[in-house]
């Protein structure tokens, strides 16, 4: 068996207004030919895995930071916030006045205002990233978000609410110790999300999962990521690499750093590593 390699969605695979570079895709390609194996492992679930990346060629994913494991089909791992605890969240953020998305395998599903709240968070997001983006909106980032669809549900991953202040936050985790409770789009205060997900589920977590059920070895393993969530999967496996654009910590916590998404980083990391 060749090496596998874990691959993050945003900011890894394709930059923060979904561009996929060419590179990118030609360096999977031809990886996988060589018989290296290639997950993708995301935030994203699996209804935001659009078809153009899976057209490039894939083994799997691990989604939901964790939660869903897939190898060539077949679901290896699906752990899911429960109904109970989906009602809870829903009538907490709703009390709060806090906007937010819930994330299926069957989709998005926006709260009330989320499209028109959400906006100014994901142009700040992108900005952050580098890029202008003045005029992006939520169904720009999320194409196949579902507004006005049922609110109280059994097929969760996670769900991501905009947070007003980090205050929010940890408020949000102090009320919810039977979940994860973490931020994104930025380091402690800065933060514009929180998000909620199943409890002791992480990216490392679903990577020895998959592992065992192929019957690899960490040995054989590379992880590619940009942002602080992937730190545990990049000290797990053998090598972990960080792109140009990570943040100063998951910098720190890589033994390689490659350069940023949009100047063919991944296609460079492959090369470095001798995948192609």
């Amino acid at each position: 068996m060749g090496s596998i390699v874990f691959i993050d969605v945003d900011g890894t695979l394709v930059n923060y207004e979904n561009v996929l570079p060419e590179s990118a895709v030609s360096a999977i390609r031809k990886a996988r030919k060589n018989g290296h194996r290639v997950y993708i492992t995301t935030g994203r679930s699996r209804a935001e895995v659009y078809q153009n990346i899976w057209d490039i060629g894939l083994d799997g994913m691990i989604g939901g930071n964790g939660s869903y494991v897939e190898d060539h089909g077949q679901v290896i791992l699906h752990q899911l916030i429960t109904k109970d605890q989906c009602r809870r969240i829903v009538d907490y953020l709703h009390e709060r006045g806090l906007e937010f998305y819930l994330e299926s395998n069957n989709g998005l599903f926006a709260s009330e205002n989320f499209e028109t709240a959400g906006a100014p968070a994901i142009r700040e997001y992108s900005r952050r990233k580098g890029r202008e983006s003045s005029d992006l909106t939520v169904r720009d980032v999320f194409p196949d978000m579902i507004f006005g669809g049922e609110l109280y549900r059994d097929d969760l991953n996670k769900v991501s609410y905009l947070l007003n202040s980090y205050q929010d936050f940890l408020d949000t985790r102090e009320c919810f110790p039977d979940l994860e409770n973490n931020t994104w789009g930025g380091a402690g205060e800065t933060a514009l999300f929180g998000d909620l997900g199943v409890k002791g589920i992480t990216k490392a977590h679903a990577l020895q999962v998959l592992l065992d059920h192929i019957g690899a070895s960490i040995e054989d393993t590379i992880a590619i990521g940009d942002a602080k969530i992937d730190i545990p999967m990049l000290k797990l496996c053998r090598w972990g690499v960080a792109m140009g654009n990570a943040g100063e910590e998951t910098r720190a916590a890589a033994d390689y750093v490659t350069d940023d998404v949009e100047k063919d980083g991944l296609h460079k990391a492959f090369e470095h590593f001798g995948l192609i």
